[in-house]
């Protein structure tokens, strides 16, 4: 009886959050008094040796196009055969997109109860999990207590720290009966502004982020320099991606997507309740901005009263002269 996990790769890697997802297993593993498996789709290439380090004994590889788009049903189909295979009581993912998807349908499969979006280790108690989790928007958390047999948990990205030891995984093919199995997924493919070498912004520990204080999508020339001194990955709030300033998929917020970086430099951004629902779990906030009365200073841990087209510049010269001096 093994601690599944779900492994995402992407171009020839393991993302940052599932070597998360897969310490987290360890640490339930260890309790339990068992191993961790772990579960890939068409990963040959990638450095799995990364999720041995992290903590998994044995990796299943699945190999086949159905897997290529991320469909959620062959996923679900796929881990739900490997957890009886395995015999697995306890599964783990990422509250990623994936995630979002993948956990409900596997827990209507197993019958499992589902923690969705944890942000601290569990506490076992007998056959039982007491998982903490952000509620209301992020101004309290509550724990949960799963009894069932099945139990799955995704994790907020970020919220836990990447170990890697010595250890090592032994990697095998899974087969898996899709026969029963149907689905079509009809994929669109849009054009980008995001820069191939930026951090997913999920996975990103550093974010320098923009609202509608910077005027149009003509002055985000000063929120990309800021953000390529740093090696930061550039988000944006509702208003900008409604207006088409930036490309949605920078949108952070309640109703975008929600991050845990160690560092949120937000700029031109009043602070809406809406938004900081999204970034609230952030270790580090800086505020720039020219209303001293924006919302945003009472969440912030440094402010900066100002024009952000006075500030940028000289921040990111600031930032350059250091670096060149170090």
């Amino acid at each position: 009886m093994s601690v599944l996990v779900y492994i995402e790769t992407g171009k020839g890697k393991v993302k940052k959050a599932s070597l998360e997802a897969t310490n987290y297993a360890a640490q339930i593993a260890g309790q339990l008094g068992t191993s961790v498996t772990a579960i890939a789709f068409n990963a040959e290439g990638a450095h799995l040796e990364e999720v041995g380090k992290a903590g998994a004994k044995k990796i299943l590889n699945v190999k086949g196009e159905q897997y290529k788009t991320h469909d959620p049903i062959y996923l679900a189909a796929a881990v739900e055969q490997a957890a009886k295979a395995e015999g697995s009581k306890v599964i783990v993912m990422s509250f990623d997109v994936t995630g979002k998807a993948l956990a409900p349908r596997l827990s209507g499969k197993l019958k499992a109860g589902l923690v969705a979006g944890a942000v601290d280790y569990p506490a076992m108690n007998g056959n039982t999990l007491e998982v903490k989790k952000n509620v209301f928007s992020g101004k309290a958390t509550a724990i949960y207590t799963i009894n069932s047999d099945v139990k799955i948990l995704s994790l907020m990205p970020n919220s836990f720290p990447v170990k890697l030891g010595d250890n090592a995984a032994s990697v095998t093919d899974f087969a898996v009966d899709l026969g029963s199995v149907s689905s079509k997924i009809v994929v669109k493919e849009t054009k980008s502004t995001n820069t191939g070498g930026m951090i997913p912004l999920p996975e990103a520990e550093l974010v320098v982020s923009a609202g509608r204080g910077l005027k149009g999508p003509e002055n985000w020339g000063l929120v990309e320099e800021l953000a390529k001194v740093i090696g930061a990955t550039t988000a944006c709030s509702r208003p900008v991606a409604d207006m088409h300033w930036r490309p949605h998929h920078e949108h952070v917020g309640q109703t975008g997507i929600a991050i845990r970086p160690n560092l949120y430099i937000a700029i031109g951004i009043s602070g809406a309740i809406q938004h900081l629902a999204g970034v609230n779990g952030s270790k580090t906030i800086v505020v720039i901005n020219t209303d001293k009365e924006a919302p945003f200073f009472k969440s912030a841990d440094y402010g900066i009263i100002g024009d952000a087209f006075e500030v940028l510049p000289k921040l990111t010269e600031a930032i350059k002269k250091l670096k060149a001096s170090n």
